[in-house]
């Protein structure tokens, strides 16, 4: 896999974002979600196949509702060593903001299957357009699906939670699970400050 749309959108000698290469494989597949404040405030969902993140933008972020559909928009693949990044993005950069993790874990295919079929299942599931996984993470755990919009030339796709043992029937809200004092939180609680 190429990083190389990711680094074309980055000049490093003013972002702190990891230049990263492509990884090695170890014994289990990870994901991770980041919150992140740039001109708008969304998720970045992203699992780990073949030694990269693949990466969607989550405008709402994602939901342990199974009635819940939210939308997914494919972006270009992150480093495997995004996976641990925090911090301010500077202005002038693409994704000028604030990222911090949100959640972390490992993924893997429904099967839980060992990790050279996991994640030749993720991939077939990819190229398909219609990926599905299992999640242990700390917040978000059980089944999931990303389903690809048919003739989506704008890599719209949909995230759904699989009804099992994790699903809830309230409504979810990605925010609802974020510390007060998270960086973001405090940006935005500055923010809103200036504006009364």
């Amino acid at each position: 896999m190429s990083l190389t749309a990711y680094k074309k959108k980055r000049d490093f000698k003013q972002t702190a974002e990891p230049k990263g290469e492509v990884k090695k494989k170890e014994k289990t597949l990870i994901f991770v979600v980041q919150r992140h404040k740039a001109s708008r405030l969304h998720y970045d969902f992203r699992l780990e196949m073949q030694g990269v993140l693949k990466s969607w933008a989550v405008p709402k972020g994602p939901s342990l509702n199974p009635q819940d559909k939210r939308l997914a928009m494919m972006v270009e693949d992150h480093p495997y060593s995004y996976k641990d990044f925090e911090g301010v993005i500077p202005e002038g950069n693409y994704g000028a903001g604030i990222v911090e993790v949100w959640d972390s874990g490992t993924v893997t295919d429904l099967d839980q299957s060992d990790i050279k079929i996991a994640e030749k299942n993720l991939l077939n599931g990819l190229k398909a357009g219609n990926l599905k996984f299992t999640l242990k993470g700390k917040k978000l755990k059980g089944e999931f699906a990303l389903v690809k919009f048919k003739n989506a030339e704008n890599n719209a796709w949909l995230l759904i939670k699989h009804r099992d043992k994790y699903a809830v029937d309230e409504d979810y809200n990605s925010e609802k699970h974020t510390p007060k004092n998270s960086p973001i939180n405090k940006a935005l609680a500055s923010a809103k400050k200036k504006s009364k």
